[in-house]
């Protein structure tokens, strides 16, 4: 089978990659030469777990290749996913321009029966609109299927080649029969497709999101409560975590959800339940919770430490541990009200440095390692649960810094074994810890 996949970003590349690891030939198009003449060097643009080794692997065999020629990769190709930028507008909801463009240009171009899979995250009703364009304007038949992706980042690889289900919305047998054939590699050890109408796999993707978005908030606003009442929110998360009904996962406390999709998603369902005159009452609360766990948390740190003046490390500038992406970053907002609280910030992160830097330029420090982010320091900051973190020289950290002072956003240090460390630690949904002078 040939397919084409239209956009090289996050979710075009990792699928480009995967569906080339099964043995289809793959064509990736994208309108930024740079991109497109790296990634023929070989460079992955993203940091992503085995990203780069399946990349290579592939690109060497000659099962994928990268373009900026459209039409070459739609007449070669059976198949043409659409992965495509949906940026958040000012109302919250999602920019379908870019995919209904693309939609009018195909138009042009189509020249035999296609599926054209929109693989971008779109609201409902997106589908629709993409087929009325090819059934208005194109000469042949096209069908539009919607085909969301359920892809986390840091484990995206893994995900796509082992999916937990494999979502189709189309009405045409046809364009059923070749997804299903597509994705048959991947579902092996019986993890179902499940095939439905367009609108109900359009909104699948935003009910996911935005349930996980949900865990999140309630368990930060049980977090809250569990300091108030001096209960320990690991106890907590463990004691309901065995529940098969609840699961363990996205049951952390910390400084809430960021990144590409929770963020644009959430607020996107929100809008199309306002057009709809829906009030989605608990949607709207994770929202508000969301946003106001990282002004709890800044407000933790300034009651209890003065920071004009002072030196403060943070660790942690990534959304999440095993990636790059900085998009609605907690680090970002807690840099910002650092900085204008007088405190000058310097930053340790694996991967996420260049782009913060790209993003916010010389407005902080970066250390080329995690200790040397702490060099007399007065407070250390945590922010990004990487696991580099977890288990850190204490003695070496106090030779170094010169406060005694951990905020801890993400819970990444064990409770008990803090009592020892020498340091006042601060943490998320559990009693702070003063270290003995």
């Amino acid at each position: 089978m040939n397919i084409a996949v239209i956009g090289t970003g996050y979710v075009g590349l990792v699928s480009g990659v995967c569906f080339a690891e099964t043995g289809v030939n793959v064509i990736c198009v994208d309108n930024n030469k740079e991109k497109i003449e790296k990634l023929n060097l070989g460079e992955v643009p993203i940091y992503e777990p085995l990203l780069d080794t399946y990349l290579k692997r592939n690109f060497h065999e000659g099962r994928i290749q990268f373009t900026m020629d459209l039409k070459q990769a739609v007449d070669k190709s059976d198949i043409i996913f659409l992965a495509l930028p949906t940026p958040e507008s000012e109302d919250g909801s999602a920019d379908l321009s870019y995919v209904l463009k693309m939609a009018e240009t195909l138009s042009g171009i189509i020249a035999s029966y296609k599926v054209v899979v929109n693989k971008s995250t779109v609201p409902v009703g997106t589908a629709a609109m993409t087929q009325k364009i090819f059934d208005e304007n194109c000469k042949v038949k096209v069908d539009v299927v919607s085909n969301p992706e359920f892809l986390r980042e840091g484990f995206a690889v893994e995900d796509f080649l082992k999916p937990d289900r494999i979502v189709i919305g189309s009405s045409s047998e046809r364009a059923i029969e070749l997804m299903t054939r597509l994705y048959k590699p991947f579902v092996r050890q019986g993890n179902p497709i499940f095939v439905m109408d367009e609108k109900s796999a359009e909104l699948t993707k935003y009910a996911a999101n935005s349930f996980l978005a949900l865990k999140i908030s309630f368990m930060n606003e049980m977090a809250n409560l569990a300091e108030k009442v001096g209960a320990d929110i690991d106890s907590i998360r463990r004691g309901i975590g065995t529940d098969n009904r609840i699961g363990s996962a996205f049951l952390y406390a910390g400084l809430g959800y960021g990144g590409s999709c929770f963020p644009k998603d959430v607020k996107a369902l929100q809008h199309i339940s306002s057009i709809n005159q829906f009030d989605f009452k608990i949607l709207n609360a994770v929202i508000d919770v969301n946003a106001l766990q990282k002004e709890k948390f800044i407000r933790t740190i300034l009651t209890n430490k003065e920071v004009k003046g002072k030196r403060v490390a943070l660790w942690g500038l990534s959304f999440k541990p095993n990636t790059d992406d900085i998009r609605e970053a907690p680090a970002l907002y807690v840099i910002d009200k650092l900085i204008e609280a007088g405190a000058s910030v310097t930053a340790y992160d694996p991967e996420g440095m260049a782009n913060v830097k790209r993003k916010i330029g010389d407005k902080i420090q970066y250390a080329e390692n995690m200790y040397d982010a702490l060099d007399e320091a007065d407070v250390l900051v945590i922010v990004t649960e990487w696991p580099v973190f977890r288990t850190p020289d204490f003695d070496k950290m106090k030779s170094m810094m010169h406060g005694r002072t951990i905020f801890d956003g993400r819970n990444v240090f064990d409770h008990a074994d803090m009592k020892s460390s020498g340091f006042d630690y601060f943490s998320i949904g559990r009693q702070v810890i003063k270290a003995e002078r």
